[in-house]
């Protein structure tokens, strides 16, 4: 199947199903730290926007426990860099309507959570098409060693993702059910 007709689907699936539900705190910090130091890192996180899976929650209580957030800011040419920020500071809101910091302390998180319309067990994820997050990862990766970490209800599952060269597999996929790797 075309991404562009799974897209359709799943979207008017996560539409339809939406009810903003929430992931155990303590199942992620828990997760994370099994994977990772969370004292030494900065977390990059997103903005939530048409029915995702809302990773605020996750970052005001990391924010808490003063582990280090970065949200996204979109540039031109399809570009997005990551800078530290604070829930409690003020956003802006881009072209697109969605809330970035106010900030231009620009960093490379050690770990991103990536939003997405649909995934596959291989963890190949499908996003909106713009290829946004693939160009942030890849651009990353160039950087450091980093781990990505797809966040997704359960019923966002697809059976095979169709890839592209230009697509970037995820490390691990984070749902309301299970944790994929």
């Amino acid at each position: 199947m075309l991404k562009s007709k799974i897209r359709k689907k799943i979207l008017k699936i996560r539409r339809s199903k939406y009810d903003n539900k929430k992931i155990k705190f303590n199942k992620f910090y828990n997760f994370l730290k099994k994977i990772t130091n969370l004292k030494k890192i900065i977390i990059g996180g997103y903005y939530p926007v048409n029915y995702e899976l809302n990773d605020l929650y996750f970052l005001r209580d990391l924010e808490k426990k003063k582990i280090k957030i970065a949200l996204p800011v979109i540039k031109e040419n399809f570009k997005m860099r990551f800078v530290k920020c604070s829930l409690n500071e003020p956003f802006l809101i881009n072209k697109f309507g969605i809330p970035e910091p106010y900030s231009n302390n620009v960093v490379y998180p050690d770990i991103l959570l990536v939003p997405l319309v649909a995934f596959d067990k291989k963890l190949n994820r499908l996003g909106y098409g713009g290829g946004y997050y693939d160009r942030a990862i890849h651009t990353l990766k160039k950087k450091k060693n980093i781990i990505t970490i797809g966040m997704a209800f359960d019923f966002q599952e697809y059976w095979s993702i169709p890839i592209s060269k230009y697509d970037q597999k995820l490390d691990y996929i984070f749902t309301n059910k299970e944790i994929l790797q």
